[in-house]
Parts: C-alpha cells; structure tokens; sequence
C-alpha cells in the first residue's frame, strides 16, 4: 500500500548555520571512516605484538560487522530521540573503545573492542548522513552528500598513510589514540552545531525485541559472508548454523515488525518502489567498489611483476574518481532539480567499464587506470542520486530508518559481492587449470603465483597457470560487468520525481 504523506513543516536555518552543521558532520563522518582504513596497514605489527594471526582478519571484518548491524539501529533511534543525542552518543562510545583497543593485552580483547568500536562508528556514519535531509532542501541534498562522499575519499587515501607512519615511528596503538583529539573536536562541534536541529519531544516505545532479532539475523549473516571471504566454505557446518539462524530471526523479525506499534524498520516504507530500486542500485555499487579494489590489485601481483605498491597505484583512479562523480553528481542533481538520468548514466558507466577491464591484458596500465576511472565515475554519480532519492521517498519522520537502511545495504553489498566473487574467481582458477596442475586448489594456484616461497613448481607450470588465471580473471570481472548491468536495468525503474526546494521538520504528533 502506498504512504500517505504529511504535509510538512519547514525548517528556517540560515546558510550560515547549515554550513556550520555540515562540517561538524563532515568531522564525526571522516572519524568513522578513517578507521575503516588506518588499522589495515598496522596488522602485522598487532598480530606479531599480541601472538594472535588466527584472529587478525576479524580485527577488520568485526568492526565492519558491527558498523553493518548498528546503521538501521542508530537509524530509527535518531528518529525517535534527535540526531543531536544519537550522534553524540555514538562518537563517546567510539572514543571510549578506542582506549580500549589502544590498550588491548590480547587479541581476543583486540577483536572485542573493535566490535564495540563499530556499534560507534555505525552510528557516526548512518546519523550523519540522516542529519542532512533535516537541514537541507532535498534539491540542495545532492550538493552536500558530495561533501560527505569528499571525507569518505580523504579516509581512504590518508587512513593507510597515517596508519603506516604512525605504526613505524610510534607503534600500532597510536592508530587508535590518534582518535581522542579528532574524536574531541568532532564532539565539540558536531554538538555545537546541532543545537540548531529540533528534538522529537513526544515519547515513543522502541520496539526492543525487533532490535534484537534485527542484530541477531544480521550478525549471524554477515559473520557467515565474512568467513566465506576468508576461505571458509558457504555451507560448512558453522555457516549453515549461523544461516539457519539468520533465516530464523529475520522471520521472527518480520512478525514482529508487522504488530509493533512503533517498528524498528517501518516495512510499509518497502511499499515505495524509488526506496527498494535505489537501496538495490547502492547493494551493487559496492559490490563494484569493494571487489575490484581486492581483485585488480591480486590480478597484477599474479600476472605481473608489479608488486603491493605498484598494484595499489592502479587503485588510485577509482579512489580519486569516485568522490569526483559524486560531487558532479551532486552538483548536477541541484541544478536539475532530478535525479533519476544521473543514477540511469551512472549505472551505465560502471558495466561498460568494468567489462573493458576483462578484456584487457594484466599488464596494460594505463588503459586499465582509464576503465577504473570510468567504474568510479559512475559509481560516484549513483551514491548521492540514489542516496536522495531514499531521503525523497518516504515521510520525513522515516527518513533518519530510510537513510541507515540505505547505508546498510552498501555495507552489506560489500561483505556479500567480495565473498562471492572470490569464491567465483577461486572457482574458475582450480576449473581453468592445466592437466599438468590439476590438483591445485584455486588458493594454492594464487599462491603460486604470486611466489609463495612455500610453494614450488616447475617454470613451465606456472606459465601455464598464468595463461588460465588470465581466463579466470577475464570470467569474473565479465560476471562483475553482468551484476553492474543490473543496476541500469534497475535504474529505469526508478520514477522521475522533481526535488524540493524547502527543507521539512517532523511534525510534532501526540504520544500514543
């Protein structure tokens, strides 16, 4: 059934207050950010330190796991309480586990504070980019998403940098006490700013056993993706418990939703076919992002002689590029006062490109560099297009759930598209093998490759798995153009609407 929309309110912030507004976001987003990418130079050192390598992906993959199940949370929590408390809360919660993981004796401990560092840092990122639909005309909010998109591509280029030179000169701790001050200042700020933004001041049940169920079924999912990612198999013992519970508790969660007076996730707000498709475009957004970023750099260092550095390099159009076509994107979505042609080009661009990438030789830098500019241009024209269009749906009141949403399915586009194409490209490697290497596993044929002193075969071996691996390669990013072809298809979908011009504020409703 359709919303039925209110006739809204409308906030009277003066420019001046809206930029000051979007840099304290800018602050807290590019705390949460920075730490999705600072920690993964510093591993090693953390694994030699605390005598722990078993755990030390879940360093990383935990943090990820909890930003994931704390977006939709601090969500629907920002709608019911302020944006002003949530955001505060979440960026004390991060501080406070970044003492906690700078002064970690074990691994295990380690890996506890980084869980309840991401339930922080979830929020940070979800409460944020909620904060803009209250303050921005949704025609302006393309514009300051591309902002937002700016401190994200700052985080990815200068997180493994400052982690490297922290690491070195100081010790792998500092990546985490470098928090405190940044964290500070974004409190001070943030909250500064958000004094401007009206507080909910009717009181509302939360709807606690949905959040439960809702924590669970995502946790176990996405604990599941993860350890597909890390070589484990879909459906070994573990992972078909943790999915049996994950089908377990998003039904209980559905029930649940459907009588709460007060959901945690609105299911009514997934009658809206702009929130569905557009959720959806952002799902394989980042399954292009996250998986190219692991399959060009292991395409180089298995084919050519280009090691982390240089393969990293080719990285850098992609991250430079993405930033840029969400700002154009942004830009162009105010002028126009729509967006679906930007999401329909965009979602065109990244098929076409990432196709190319399949065709080309491994060691074709420049024409390679060229397609991953294309891939990041396109990407960055859906993030705000899509991002916008969600905010635009559904009723203010349910923008801050339909923002975190939104951000959940890029993070779970991440987890699941990297998981599932390497078990593709892990596939197709052992299937594309030689006679002479027929009882290679595909893990054994890229260690191989990339001279794993460990492994040991005869020269004319290995030329022959180069030959294959090409092929394998060339399968998967065609299969990675396929899943990109479906965003377009899903972008016509999408309907057409014209964006405000004036920025809406909850209207005030009794309690119940």
């Amino acid at each position: 059934m359709p919303q039925t929309r209110e006739a809204p309110l409308y906030s009277t912030l003066s420019p001046t207050d809206v930029r000051s507004v979007i840099i304290g976001l800018m602050l807290a987003i590019l705390l949460g950010a920075l730490d999705q990418t600072i920690v993964s130079v510093s591993l090693p050192m953390m694994a030699a330190d605390l005598q722990g390598v078993d755990l030390l992906a879940w360093v990383v993959s935990g943090y990820l796991i909890a930003v994931a199940v704390a977006t939709p949370i601090y969500g629907k929590l920002g709608d019911l309480y302020g944006r002003r408390v949530m955001l505060s809360s979440a960026i004390i919660i991060f501080l406070l586990t970044s003492i906690a993981s700078a002064m970690a004796p074990s691994m295990p401990f380690l890996v506890g504070a980084r869980i309840l560092q991401g339930l922080g840092g979830g929020g940070l990122i979800s409460v944020a980019q909620a904060i803009i639909a209250d303050v921005v005309a949704p025609r302006d909010r393309g514009r300051y998403q591309g902002y937002i998109s700016a401190a994200f591509a700052v985080a990815s280029v200068t997180g493994p940098v400052a982690g490297g030179l922290l690491t070195t000169y100081l010790s792998w701790r500092w990546v985490f006490w470098i928090n405190l001050p940044l964290g500070l200042v974004a409190l001070l700020s943030s909250r500064r700013a958000l004094a401007l933004l009206p507080v909910p001041n009717v009181k509302r049940p939360i709807d606690f056993l949905g959040a439960v169920l809702l924590i669970v079924g995502l946790a176990t999912l996405l604990i599941g993706i993860t350890r597909v990612g890390q070589g484990a198999a879909w459906l070994d013992p573990l992972n078909s418990k943790l999915f049996g519970v994950t089908l377990a508790a998003l039904l209980a969660f559905y029930w649940q939703e459907r009588r709460a007076e007060e959901p945690i996730v609105p299911l009514r707000m997934f009658s809206n076919r702009t929130v569905n498709v557009s959720c959806a475009i952002l799902f394989i957004a980042f399954i292009e992002v996250v998986s190219l970023s692991v399959l060009i750099p292991l395409r180089l260092q298995m084919l050519t002689k280009a090691g982390a550095d240089g393969s990293a390099l080719q990285l850098v159009p992609l991250s430079l590029a993405i930033p840029s076509g969400a700002y154009i994107g942004g830009r162009l979505m105010t002028h126009l006062g729509r967006y679906k042609h930007l999401q329909m080009f965009g979602a065109l661009l990244v098929p076409v490109a990432v196709l190319g990438l399949a065709f080309l030789p491994p060691d074709a830098a420049l024409p390679t560099m060229v397609c991953m500019a294309i891939t990041g241009l396109g990407i960055g024209l859906q993030l705000p297009t899509s991002t916008v269009a969600v905010q635009n749906a559904v009723e203010h009141r349910y923008v801050g759930i339909a923002t975190a949403v939104s951000a959940f399915c890029r993070s779970l586009g991440a987890a699941m598209g990297i998981a599932v194409l390497m078990a593709l490209l892990l596939a197709a490697l052992q299937a594309d093998a030689p006679a002479s290497a027929a009882g290679f596993s595909g893990a054994e044929i890229i260690k191989v490759l990339i001279g794993d002193a460990q492994v040991h075969v005869d020269a004319m071996i290995k030329a022959q798995l180069a030959g294959s691996a090409v092929e394998a390669f060339r399968k998967i990013f065609s299969v990675a153009a396929g899943i990109g072809f479906v965003a377009f298809v899903l972008s016509t979908l999408v309907r057409d609407e014209a964006l405000g011009e004036r920025t809406p504020v909850e209207r005030p409703r009794p309690a119940h």
